[in-house]
């Protein structure tokens, strides 16, 4: 993810300008069906600052049907030991460490409520601010959707091995093994929660012949939770994290195991675009394999805090020859059909277990 939001003024007027232009291009495309849903969106950045959701919903227009919403789970600590005046804004910016920051609930709910129905009915909340190495993280979850109840359809996107950030944590490191996270997907089956997962396919520098071991332990933890609805995110890859030799193999063995029915992946952020569209061969081998599969694959810009329409729409404009690639089916089924069977069956159920746990 790339951090485009940068600290003081001038942010509010960009995003005042932006909006005015998109405002006027929209009234002209007002009776064209959306582009895409948004399944990965980060609505605020590593020091929790962010776009206005009511400004993001103005972003969307009427090119964006629908869209998850949901912050950074992660705080960067701001260490005057460590960087003095200088407030770090990014966590490749400084050595102090990233701590989890469970406000980050409350803030999305409380401005998803001060929205109009019709505002709130194009977007699903998704809870983050939990620590995935705690066994008491699947009850932050239940504490949030019994205190803002309508709200929210998901959890993540939360990190167990990711790149540069996992090491910085403060705390216990976490764990594909780990008890906690095993009680999350339990929950989140219980309640009918989609679960956004972000984890590396594989270690950033891995020595010649290394074990991937946390693909292996990866796939254990789909086949431990068949009835959790999973969405793996960026397919295992990172700004580091190249793919593994025979990553499509790995991706159609995993989609072809009827045993991992309940897993999706999905294609965004332009870390992953940039190695989906490096050639024309590349494209090829991917839309073959999304085209035999079209039903377990979705689409997010994981943009981090969008402040204009140019930036919001860029991931989903890198891709373009992939999307061309693509049969017509598969392509409306990976920018809009799976997003509205997952999420929709996800509001039907969360709001089910709400109406009988929320007293």
């Amino acid at each position: 993810m790339k951090v485009n939001w940068r600290r003081g003024s001038g942010i509010g007027c960009a995003v005042a300008l932006s909006l005015a232009f998109s405002f006027e291009a929209s009234s002209l495309r007002a009776a064209e069906p959306p582009l895409f849903h948004d399944s990965h969106m980060h609505l605020t950045n590593f020091v929790q600052e962010g776009t206005d959701l009511r400004d993001f919903v103005k972003l969307m227009g009427t090119k964006v049907g629908r869209s998850t919403v949901f912050g950074l789970p992660l705080q960067q600590m701001w260490s005057y030991g460590n960087t003095g005046d200088f407030a770090p804004t990014y966590y490749l910016q400084t050595d102090a460490p990233l701590y989890y920051y469970s406000f980050v609930d409350a803030s999305i709910a409380m401005a998803y409520r001060s929205l109009p129905p019709a505002d709130q009915a194009r977007l699903d909340p998704m809870i983050v601010g939990f620590n995935p190495s705690d066994m008491y993280a699947a009850d932050h979850v239940k504490r949030v959707l019994k205190t803002f109840p309508g709200v929210f359809s998901g959890i993540g996107e939360f990190s167990i091995h990711k790149e540069f950030v996992s090491s910085k944590i403060a705390g216990e490191t976490a764990s594909l093994t780990n008890p906690a996270l095993d009680r999350l997907f339990d929950v989140a089956a219980e309640i009918g929660l989609v679960v956004l997962l972000h984890n590396d396919i594989d270690m950033p520098f891995p020595k010649p012949n290394q074990e991937p071991y946390q693909i292996f332990q990866l796939s254990d933890l789909f086949l431990r939770h068949p009835k959790t609805t999973i969405i793996w995110a960026h397919i295992g890859l990172g700004r580091v994290v190249r793919p593994v030799p025979d990553q499509l193999g790995i991706v159609e063995k995993m989609l072809s195991n009827p045993a991992l029915a309940h897993v999706y992946l999905d294609l965004s952020w332009d870390e992953v675009a940039k190695y989906i569209v490096a050639s024309p061969e590349a494209i090829r081998r991917t839309a073959e394999v999304v085209n035999r599969h079209p039903d377990r694959f979705l689409f997010g810009t994981d943009e981090v805090a969008p402040s204009d329409p140019a930036k919001y729409m860029k991931v989903y404009e890198m891709y373009a020859p992939f999307w061309a690639a693509l049969t017509p089916e598969a392509r409306g089924m990976v920018l809009k059909g799976n997003y509205e069977r997952l999420f929709d069956a996800a509001r039907t159920r969360v709001r089910a277990w709400e109406k009988a746990n929320v007293k």
